[in-house]
């Protein structure tokens, strides 16, 4: 018996994005959430209580050259990682959709950017994106913000006059953030607590976007219920049913017509692998050996400076203030193909990523006392965004190890590209150019790490060589589909959410338009 029309597998910003646009279209859809339900006067401006926001289901093991911060990156509970976003919202460039074509190098998508302008130019309005279109001379072809950008402090006047003295151009940063009251949604206090999540819903998160559009669609979310597998047809052609673990360690299935899974880009793969039956020996969807591979996150670097003058560092939004991408893209002359994008004046806490311990982590004691004493008033930051490129054998992949459930732990193997590390070190010095121009007393690089999980799921026209289609539907089992940034096959230099969003989009309008054919038993 089937109990929904629509299983979609995690609540982030593609689940339900997906979840509200079906739910209207009239399906009966039911969304499972691993973690638990959230509400905005939970989130409290502590690093301390951010980290309740952040990933708290079974351990992923690491590796790789450069490993990545999974906890900190990944979401727990309703809304996702896009609870806690920072809410950086740009486009992709159109050469990103063609990079192997344009730079020999990569893949290219089976889609173009023209295929996403119209969800671009959508979600802006329907999420609220502040921003400067004229300012942002770099970006791709789209309408308008529909919001003035967010106001500038202190900070980020100091680094535009570095980068103007070098020749360099800068914008506002576009974010999904208000600046206006928009849509009922008040306009942001500029306090700098993004990271923490955003309890007056100035923030775009999935909770103020698309919760009462789900409740009134009728959409069912069941949380604590965290997937296992995906059941297949006696044929291994069609998914018949989510397999799942409620909080009490209690196993459930539930029939489906169509599963989406958008469990984010680790958790995705790890379910398909464990769907392994007699018709997909190496893991559900995955006759292409491609589940788990070219997973890519971003290479990133951070530059802070120490300024004579108070820089009201605490103020504006932990994603920054302004941007430039004057070196986006590949210029051979530089040495490197990739291309990055700076994202200026970011507000600055205490502790946690990007706080101001960390801006120093080679001091301790008194002498790290002394430095957050005038750090607290005086230190300015921006962080370059750098493409990397995608890499087989950089993978998630299955342990040996079980969860409580008997689920197989991931495992995230991550090296980054040497073409990333020689981009890294371009931007590194360009960076602490900028700071002298600007008129730093001192300035430094913080380590080389990574951000953002993308790729392990790519989609491609060769089922051969790519696991879904440029909708997300998987080459191999009709009635499943995959959201979110797992799907994309290269990741450009900037934050991957307003692109996920729009392939969410785009595939409920494919969905919607073939239903007969997708839910056909």
């Amino acid at each position: 018996m089937t109990e929904a029309d629509v299983v979609i597998v995690g609540s982030g910003a593609t689940g339900s994005l997906l979840a509200a646009r079906l739910g209207a279209a009239g399906r009966k859809v039911v969304v499972l959430e691993g973690g638990p339900p959230r509400k905005l006067e939970q989130m409290y401006s502590s690093s301390i209580w951010s980290r309740d926001l952040k990933w708290a289901g079974p351990p992923t093991r690491v590796a790789g050259e450069n490993p990545v911060t999974f906890p900190f990156e990944a979401g727990w509970g309703q809304g996702g990682s896009a609870l806690h976003h920072y809410a950086c919202w740009f486009r992709l460039h159109e050469e990103d959709f063609k990079f192997a074509t344009v730079h020999g190098t990569g893949f290219d998508w089976p889609i173009e950017y023209r295929d996403l302008q119209p969800y671009y130019d959508a979600l802006q309005k329907e999420v609220g994106l502040s921003g400067d279109k004229d300012q942002e001379i770099w970006r791709p072809p789209g309408e308008p913000y529909p919001m003035p950008p967010q106001p500038g402090f202190r900070q980020a006047q100091l680094l535009a006059e570095g980068f103007a003295k070098r020749g360099f151009k800068t914008a506002p940063l576009p974010m999904a953030i208000n600046s206006v009251p928009y849509k009922g949604r008040p306009a942001c206090l500029q306090d700098g607590w993004c990271d923490a999540g955003c309890p007056t819903g100035a923030l775009a998160n999935p909770i103020v976007i698309f919760g009462e559009a789900m409740k009134k669609a009728g959409v069912e979310t069941r949380y604590n219920a965290f997937v296992s597998r995906i059941l297949t047809t006696p044929s291994g052609r069609r998914a018949k049913s989510v397999e799942y673990f409620e909080a009490g360690g209690t196993k459930k299935t539930i029939n489906a017509k169509l599963v989406i899974l958008a469990a984010f880009a680790v958790q995705t793969p790890r379910i398909l692998l464990n769907s392994a039956n007699d018709h997909h020996s190496k893991g559900l969807a995955n006759s292409s050996g491609r589940v788990g591979r070219y997973f890519t996150p971003h290479a990133a670097v951070s530059i802070y400076g120490m300024f004579s003058e108070e820089t009201e560092n605490h103020m504006g939004r932990t994603g920054g203030q302004l941007m430039c991408q004057d070196d986006y893209s590949p210029d051979p002359q530089r040495g490197f193909v990739g291309g990055y994008t700076w994202r200026i004046a970011g507000a600055l806490k205490l502790a946690d990523l990007g706080g101001l311990a960390n801006a120093r982590v080679d001091l301790f004691g008194e002498r790290l006392k002394t430095f957050m004493e005038k750090a607290s008033k005086h230190l300015a930051t921006m962080s370059a965004l750098i493409a990397n490129q995608p890499s087989f054998e950089n993978a998630i992949t299955l342990t040996a190890e079980k969860d409580k459930n008997g689920i197989p732990l991931a495992r995230l193997t991550n090296s980054l590209s040497a073409d990333a590390k020689k981009t890294a070190q371009g931007a590194i010095k360009q960076g602490l150019d900028i700071f002298k121009a600007a008129g730093a007393d001192d300035a430094w690089a913080a380590p080389l790490h990574t951000e953002h999980m993308m790729g392990g799921t790519m989609m491609g026209e060769d089922p051969a060589q790519s696991v879904t289609d440029g909708y997300g539907r998987t080459h191999d089992v009709e009635n499943l589909f995959i959201a979110g940034p797992g799907l994309m096959p290269t990741v450009g230099a900037v934050n991957p959410t307003f692109t996920a969003s729009a392939l969410a989009a785009r595939t409920a309008d494919h969905i919607v338009g073939n239903w007969a054919a997708f839910a056909a038993n």
